[in-house]
């Protein structure tokens, strides 16, 4: 056991050096730092953020897609202050108190259709595994115990909680920990610029109801999906698409489970992805932007038919969390929703993204951009070998690509973004909500800057 003093440091120990010992850093390899320095961030302000040294960074990714009010608000730090001083926590284990009473409100009026009902969890990975556990037991409870399979989209990513893991699509998430919760299956996701010969964007719909068939529809729970697909690099929807998810859910008496961890509170454009393209899903899934982060909260939201099972006789749903509803968090969801109504943060996204894809765009003319897509404050730059044929890096390309050059280089140059291979190479941006054409230039500017050192590096010529 570590004694008090080799805990918290001695004169002699530094940040870094208490980092290397103590702190383990998640989805981090962590002899990545055996002779570089791990970054640490120490403040943040707007769409900006400083290290140790002082040098400045443009958070190209809202931390982690969620600080969607940008950094430094005191006063949404202050509702979460206030409202310790009254009550500092108290469970939601058949009690409530009026941070939550009130958030689990406001939240309904600003989800679509009947979405009245609000189970707070403490993040994204706990809202997926509850939507997933809540599905399995309403199915139960009107009748059809043997609904338990899961319709998901290949390289999604869901969540890390077992439930959650098995509903993500990417293999190698996925393999430490087989067996993985049995039932989860998966069809082909949206990525229309690498759409396979011969299909249609058709297609993208049917091969759900095709797996359905297949797997036999008095089996199915529900079918989860994002808005835009995150895992992949921003993967949107064609149209009609969602459209059409929702017949096939319908016809086999599935839920449509839209998870919105990242698409909720502003990032499209819209209080919630699904507005923005124009369904309506059984249960939505959030987190991240529910807060801006400035605590960690979650959340499932029910239609009324899926919560009525639930509201007769001994009926309930057999699950929670310790930190459920945890009313310092609720204290600063409703500061931070106020500050997204009442400053139109939305409507800045609505106003600038078209600026924000087109800075993006013109990023076509170098050799080494494939594909930019996107949508509202949340677009992904895929890399390629040759724009004309659409060859992608092999995996130790990749691998020299992103992370033996793109992810340091673009910190260095004062961007933070994610260099990601879950999938083909991307680059993924998700600024804060409050960012403009300001920030969207400065980030075009660096990223023609590093993309055309990384193209010369990886020999990349010619359009």
């Amino acid at each position: 056991m570590a004694s008090t003093e080799t805990a918290i440091g001695t004169e002699k120990d530094t940040l870094q050096e208490l980092a290397r010992k103590h702190l383990w850093m998640h989805f981090t390899r962590l002899s990545a730092y055996d002779h570089a320095e791990i970054p640490i961030i120490m403040r943040g302000e707007g769409c900006y953020v400083w290290d140790q040294h002082g040098n400045r960074y443009l958070d190209g990714l809202s931390s982690l897609f969620c600080v969607n009010i940008g950094h430094g608000r005191g006063d949404i730090a202050q509702a979460g202050a206030d409202q310790a001083k009254l009550l500092g926590y108290y469970n939601t284990w058949s009690y409530a108190h009026p941070p939550a009473i009130e958030l689990a409100a406001r939240v309904a009026s600003l989800a679509p259709g009947d979405l009245n009902r609000v189970f707070f969890t403490s993040g994204g990975s706990e809202a997926v595994e509850s939507a997933l556990k809540l599905a399995r037991q309403y199915h139960k409870l009107t009748g059809k115990p043997n609904k338990y399979k899961l319709v998901a989209r290949e390289i999604a990513y869901h969540g890390t909680t077992f439930g959650a893991l098995s509903a993500t699509g990417i293999t190698s998430l996925r393999e430490p920990f087989e067996p993985l919760t049995p039932g989860a299956v998966h069809v082909m996701n949206t990525n229309r610029y690498r759409m396979p010969a011969g299909m249609t964007e058709a297609d993208m719909a049917e091969s759900i109801a095709e797996k359905i068939e297949f797997e036999g529809p008095d089996t199915v729970a529900a079918v989860i999906l994002e808005p835009v697909q995150n895992a992949g690099g921003c993967f949107t929807p064609p149209d009609g698409y969602f459209d059409r998810v929702r017949e096939i859910c319908d016809e086999n008496d599935i839920l449509l489970i839209s998870d919105e961890v990242i698409c909720a509170w502003g990032r499209l454009g819209e209080w919630f992805g699904c507005q923005r393209y124009d369904y309506l899903p059984d249960l939505i899934t959030t987190a991240k932007g529910l807060t801006s982060s400035y605590a960690p909260m979650g959340a499932v939201i029910a239609t009324d038919r899926v919560a009525e099972p639930f509201l007769h006789g001994a009926n309930s749903f057999t699950h929670g969390f310790t930190f459920g509803g945890h009313p310092v968090a609720s204290a600063v969801a409703l500061a931070n929703l106020d500050a997204l109504e009442n400053e139109g943060i939305l409507e800045n996204v609505r106003a600038n993204e078209s600026y924000f894809a087109d800075k993006l765009d013109s990023l076509h003319d170098l050799p080494i951009v494939g594909d930019v897509r996107g949508v509202g404050y949340f677009h992904a730059i895929e890399l390629v070998k040759d724009k004309q044929t659409k060859e992608s890096f092999d995996d130790d390309e990749a691998e020299l690509l992103l992370r033996g050059f793109l992810s340091g280089e673009l910190y260095r140059r004062g961007l933070i973004c994610r260099a990601d291979d879950r999938g083909d190479p991307v680059i993924q941006l998700s600024p804060p909500l409050i960012a403009g054409p300001e920030q969207f230039d400065e980030m075009e500017s660096i990223l023609r800057s590093v993309l055309t050192e990384a193209g010369e590096r990886m020999q990349v010529h010619g359009n």
